[in-house]
């Protein structure tokens, strides 16, 4: 989920979205934490069943994460599933603890939730946090704007302890929202971001960044298991990765910027022909966009290419004709990544079947710049290693 100051996006165009502690407790041979994360519904479909969300909200509120211990060094959370292409977490904020579903987005680096001094509507269909229930809070003042596709929160600093799972963070800055737009009915609380200290407030430090940096994990390192069909077993690992999840080796790639989570892409193809990115461009991994985007001259051929008529902000294609269409494939870094027909098209609750592509991004860099989405990160397992500026690939089991 890309901040808009670069990347601009729709709701109909990204997810239902553009979303410690005594450390001394955390055993270094514990710091392999594993969180499952919630499949959650697209903003389309969450509009489209009015009430959801907010039902969803009253029926489970109660926490039921737990620790599952498999495996000594790993931390099972596990979570609920809305079977469709939004994931979410859980974690919690203050002392004592107040729980919310969060995005673990790679496409932003600052942590923020809804507060009790918000008055927007977003802010009643969501949790949201008690500074004065928390003896752990501390305040910053300081003013905060932050603007995504998903929308916009307005509100101010503060510090306090959160925890993921197992793993306690202290004094972690976050933003408190009193005031946000255009998150009526999304199916998150609020967002923690993944991507680099650049991209975050300046003068903050992210989370990843203070758990690395405090020795809370033993590795510089997390990684995205992203469940498809099944309602559970989505994962964020943090502190090492869970080779269980993926096949075959992974295949390293260098991060070209470290800002976002941004490589080098070689071609795109479809049929042995190339039809993006002639002759090499850029490509940023982002948890935090359900789709593949990429500039709109680009994204409109590739609609046509594969028959998908406009309707509304979406593109729809009969569902019958699904199986015929091309496998489109990534080639990144001398290696290949086949994108199927069954995973750039969905089905949608009425049984109409929509692309999964989207365009926009000639609006963040003058060149052509492609973000692989959860339709991508689905088929592929994918490592994020800040030790070495690089993101490591594999089939997903």
């Amino acid at each position: 989920m890309l901040r808009a100051h670069s990347f601009l996006s729709t709701w109909t165009q990204k997810r239902s979205m553009k979303w410690l502690g005594i450390l001394g407790l955390v055993a270094l041979s514990e710091c392999l934490v594993i969180i499952p994360l919630t499949k959650m519904k697209t903003m389309r479909e969450t509009l489209r069943e009015k009430n959801l969300l907010t039902n969803f909200l009253l029926n489970n509120n109660d926490d039921r994460s737990q620790n599952v211990a498999h495996d000594p060094k790993l931390s099972l959370h596990p979570l609920r599933n809305y079977l469709d292409l939004a994931y979410v977490g859980n974690i919690s904020i203050g002392t004592p603890p107040q729980q919310f579903k969060v995005v673990f987005d790679t496409g932003s680096a600052d942590l923020w939730v809804p507060s009790t001094y918000c008055d927007s509507v977003p802010c009643y269909t969501h949790n949201v946090f008690n500074p004065h229930v928390s003896t752990t809070f501390r305040l910053s003042g300081m003013p905060v704007d932050l603007t995504y596709g998903s929308g916009r929160m307005v509100g101010f600093l503060g510090y306090d302890t959160v925890r993921i799972g197992k793993l306690v963070d202290v004094v972690q800055p976050f933003a408190l929202s009193k005031s946000q737009f255009g998150m009526e009915d999304a199916p998150f609380d609020g967002i923690l971001g993944l991507g680099y200290r650049s991209l975050a407030i300046q003068g903050t430090t992210p989370v990843f960044d203070n758990l690395k940096r405090r020795g809370v994990i033993s590795q510089p390192v997390f990684a995205f298991y992203l469940s498809t069909q099944k309602e559970n077993g989505s994962m964020l690992m943090l502190g090492g990765v869970d080779h269980r999840y993926h096949k075959g080796k992974l295949q390293w790639i260098p991060v070209s910027q470290p800002h976002y989570w941004q490589i080098t892409m070689n071609r795109i193809t479809m049929n042995g022909v190339v039809f993006g990115c002639f002759r090499g461009c850029q490509a940023i991994l982002d948890t935090g966009t359900s789709l593949v985007l990429g500039p709109s001259r680009l994204v409109t051929a590739i609609q046509m290419l594969i028959s998908a008529s406009p309707v509304g902000h979406e593109y729809a294609v009969s569902c019958s004709y699904v199986a015929r269409l091309p496998t489109i494939i990534f080639s990144i870094n001398g290696n290949d990544y086949p994108l199927p027909p069954q995973a750039y098209i969905r089905k949608n609750l009425r049984g109409q079947c929509f692309s999964n592509f989207g365009g926009g991004t000639e609006n963040m860099s003058h060149s052509e710049t492609w973000i692989l989405g959860d339709v991508f990160l689905r088929l592929y397992f994918s490592v994020y290693d800040r030790g070495n500026n690089r993101v490591g690939l594999a089939p997903a089991v």
